[in-house]
Formats: C-alpha cells, sequence, structure tokens
C-alpha cells in the first residue's frame, strides 16, 4: 500500500496534495482498496464553498456508497472530468490520474492539522 510523504492525510482518508493556494483532492490508497471497484462518483459541489468536514459528493462501489468529505475548507474549482467515463482511476490511481476535486483553500493552516504519511499508517494500523 502506497502513501506519498509529499501529501496530507484526513482521518476520513482523504488526501490532499496542496500546490500554491489551492489543493487537489482524491481518496487514498487504502480508502480504495476498503471500498472495491468503484463504478460511479457524484459530486454535485463545484463551484461551492465547503466547510471542513462536510460532504463534498459520494463514491459508489459495487457493494456500497461512501460520502466524500472536504478535508480543508475551500471553493470546489474543478472536478476530475476523467472520472466522467472512467471512474475506475480512483482504484488504479488514487495519488495521481484518480485525484477527485481541486480546491483553493480558504484556511490554508487546516493543512497543517491533517496527518502526515507516517501519522496515516499509524491510524490505520499499517
Amino acid at each position: 500500500m502506497n502513501f506519498p510523504e509529499n501529501l496530507k492525510y484526513s482521518s476520513d482518508h482523504e488526501w490532499v496534495r496542496v500546490e500554491g493556494n489551492e489543493a487537489y483532492v482524491g481518496i487514498t490508497d487504502f480508502a480504495q482498496e476498503e471500498l472495491g471497484d468503484i463504478v460511479y462518483l457524484d459530486v454535485p459541489t463545484e463551484g461551492e464553498t465547503l466547510e471542513q468536514g462536510e460532504v463534498f459528493g459520494s463514491i459508489e462501489a459495487v457493494k456500497t456508497v461512501s460520502d466524500l468529505m472536504m478535508p480543508v475548507s475551500g471553493e470546489v474549482l474543478e472536478i476530475n472530468p476523467e472520472l466522467d467515463d472512467a471512474p475506475e482511476l480512483v482504484n488504479k490511481e488514487p495519488y495521481g490520474k484518480g485525484w477527485i476535486i481541486k480546491v483553493s483553500l480558504e484556511n490554508p493552516e487546516e493543512v497543517d492539522g491533517l496527518m502526515s504519511a507516517a501519522d496515516y499508517k499509524e491510524f490505520i494500523g499499517k
């Protein structure tokens, strides 16, 4: 299982990659493995400003549907367009082409409160 050191992780199993005042958000390798084969993503929040911990969409796997939670506060700038035709990218490349949303950071200091890769590994018992 892979946990890149350059990312931050939430207790809801989302990752954040900060690039300036923006951040990419996806689900962790652990989360996609637990969910199984991803078949659909519903992210109706493009253009909305959400608080940390709010639901920004849902992810559907063969056996279950789970909420996607904002790991940081900000405006949802973009939804990964590749996931419309290929939701399985979240399984294949959770930290690359499988990113889910891009947000503008409202409170960049919230990123500091997220877990490092080592902390996240400990959190999930790996």
